[in-house]
């Protein structure tokens, strides 16, 4: 339709423990025209610099990047948060990078990039939180929603540490919970899915 508007501009997507697998799995199957970010927090130890992101990038059907400070947000790209730093979206152009304390126990945090997505891009944020240990994520959930923004969390049956989806659905009114499958198959037709919501 030719009055179809684009409701999402940013895919952001949280994990801790047991979500990598879940996140190859989307990458290989989201489209290689892919016409917004994303933009990718998961936890993973501090020592750990190398091959978190050439493991992604080996099935990624889009480039796998970790983001300098003030580097360009570009759509099509799967930007990873590096190891140890807050990953933020400063506007909708450009990425900021931050060593402030913890939260939540973790630096990157998923509450700091999904806070900050929601205040940039208010309700043209698409956000999914994977399996974890902690509640990281839950907050940064609310504040899409807040925002009017969409959310969709990995079913907490489904996943291998149920806690941060189910802190999720504990704390906001999540559009979506959806098990691994269906997450895959949600993502592979995300070019249709971004105008499921389009004013008519």
């Amino acid at each position: 339709m030719a009055n179809e508007k684009k409701m999402w501009e940013i895919i952001v997507i949280g994990g801790s423990a047991g979500s990598f697998s879940v996140v190859s799995k989307i990458l290989e199957k989201v489209p290689r025209n892919l016409s917004v970010p994303i933009v990718l927090c998961l936890h993973r130890l501090k020592d750990k610099r190398e091959g978190f992101k050439e493991a992604l990038e080996i099935k990624s059907n889009i480039p796998v990047r970790e983001p300098c400070d003030k580097d360009k947000i570009e759509k099509g790209v799967a930007y990873l948060a590096p190891s140890n730093y807050h990953l933020l979206i400063e506007s909708k152009e450009i990425f900021a990078l931050s060593t402030t304390e913890l939260v939540q126990y973790s630096r990157p945090s998923i509450d700091v990039l999904f806070e900050s997505a929601a205040d940039t891009y208010k309700g043209g944020v698409l956000g999914l939180l994977l399996s974890g240990a902690n509640r990281d994520g839950a907050l940064g959930m609310s504040r899409i929603k807040s925002k009017g923004g969409f959310t969709i969390v990995q079913d907490p049956k489904d996943a291998s540490m149920p806690t941060m989806p189910a802190a999720a659905i504990e704390t906001t009114t999540i559009d979506l919970v959806l098990d691994t499958s269906n997450l895959v198959s949600f993502f592979a037709n995300i070019e249709k899915n971004l105008f499921i919501h389009a004013a008519s």
